[in-house]
């Protein structure tokens, strides 16, 4: 407990709202008069996945409560259900600190009817906690990707030890129902992917399309995307050949690198704006300078960025530690292109290189690939979403036919 909490402050020096709201972390809240349904987000990422089965649950009249570790996944929901919070029907929060007294607190105060932990979270205590609560804890849109597998089946002391724990786990694909079955889970679902239903904010798609018009003219637009300290260097030096023939949205992974990479691109004499610079609040410009490249120094607007692109480059697979995911540019209709590393998102990364809508190289080849005019059709990324779309209504299926009513 003093390592987290000191790791907390550490934190708030860069995000001062890691240390705010400390009572929500050991699980202090005001009781609730009506029993939610929980659903565990730790940070942006599963929080923007469950979006659409939480406006499931809301529509059919449940209240709901989302947990969450990281102040992006809280700022996130806080955003998106600013009217259902207002209402009283839904209540974000921070996710106790994993020891039992603290969940203890938070099932007194929420009552939830089961619960539902996105992605890839073992939390022990959480789960132990359910568990003599008599409280159905499920995995959800739910995946153990190959490194991490292997890596823990080989441990002592395992997180893959914990995954019977769970009243049940809706995993993406078939080749992860078979991960969580060899693990002793007996209550597997293939659901699919939730990120495939994610809403779409038509706002940035119009300020994309105006913003695109002024600063790349008639050139090609590449999005690099969620790219990550570690694969920088690779970026810039290939921003820096294609430049003369694309305008490139540079959008770093972590708010922390926005300044590094501001400071690598101008290094490497590249002309750059900022978009905190000359985009105002709505995503209009307030300036139109002569560049070459736009910094997304910004949170919560990866649509905007992916939507000015003609394709889009995915950052973390150029890197040990993995892909993030492709969907969201698939989404908009947008080619992706994808490192070696894509062991973090074997599913869909598998399904779409194989069905020709995504496109895997090594980076002496990304350049080459960037300025490719093979490119897959819209139709061809149209006909690959509609066969992977549905998670959320299997995901109720699965739930109603395991006796979870909600």
């Amino acid at each position: 407990m003093p390592a987290m909490l000191v790791y907390l402050w550490r934190r708030a020096r860069r995000d001062p709202l890691y240390f705010q709201r400390l009572g929500q972390r050991f699980g202090r809240h005001a009781p609730r008069d009506t029993a939610h349904v929980w659903v565990h987000a730790v940070s942006l990422g599963e929080l923007r996945s469950a979006v659409p089965l939480i406006r499931a649950f809301l529509d059919r009249g449940e209240h709901v409560v989302t947990t969450h570790f990281t102040p992006a996944g809280l700022r996130e929901a806080e955003k998106t259900f600013a009217p259902e919070i207002a209402a009283g029907r839904l209540s974000a929060v921070y996710v106790p600190f994993d020891y039992g007294l603290a969940f203890r607190r938070f099932f007194r105060a929420f009552r939830p009817k089961f619960g539902l932990v996105m992605e890839v979270e073992f939390w022990p205590s959480m789960i132990t906690a359910s568990r003599r609560a008599e409280l159905p804890l499920y995995l959800c849109n739910g995946q153990y990707p190959v490194k991490s597998f292997t890596r823990d089946r080989e441990k002592f002391l395992s997180p893959a030890l914990l995954v019977p724990g769970f009243a049940g786990v809706m995993v993406k694909s078939d080749l992860q129902a078979e991960r969580f079955r060899s693990l002793g889970q007996k209550n597997v679902s293939v659901t699919g992917e939730m990120r495939f239903e994610q809403p779409i904010p038509g706002a940035h798609l119009s300020a994309a399309h105006a913003a695109r018009a002024t600063l790349a003219g008639d050139r090609r637009v590449i999005t690099l995307a969620s790219v990550i300290e570690g694969e920088e260097e690779l970026f810039v030096e290939t921003v820096k050949s294609v430049s003369k023939r694309a305008f490139i949205v540079f959008v770093p992974r972590a708010p922390e690198r926005f300044d590094a990479v501001a400071e690598r691109l101008a290094q490497a004499g590249l002309r750059f704006a900022r978009r905190s610079a000359i985009l105002d609040d709505t995503l209009a410009l307030t300036e139109t300078p002569q560049i070459d490249v736009l910094l997304g120094d910004s949170l919560g607007e990866m649509y905007f960025y992916l939507a000015m692109g003609d394709l889009s480059v995915t950052g973390g697979g150029f890197h040990p530690r993995g892909s993030h995911n492709i969907i969201e540019p698939l989404a908009l209709g947008k080619p992706v292109i994808v490192g070696p590393e894509t062991w973090t998102i074997e599913y869909p990364a598998t399904e779409a290189i194989a069905a020709g809508v995504a496109r895997q190289v090594n980076a002496d080849d990304l350049a080459n690939a960037l300025l490719s005019n093979d490119q897959p059709s819209k139709e061809q990324i149209d006909a690959f979403l509609a066969d992977h779309a549905g998670a959320v209504e299997k995901t109720l299926r699965t739930l109603a036919g395991w006796g979870v009513s909600g």
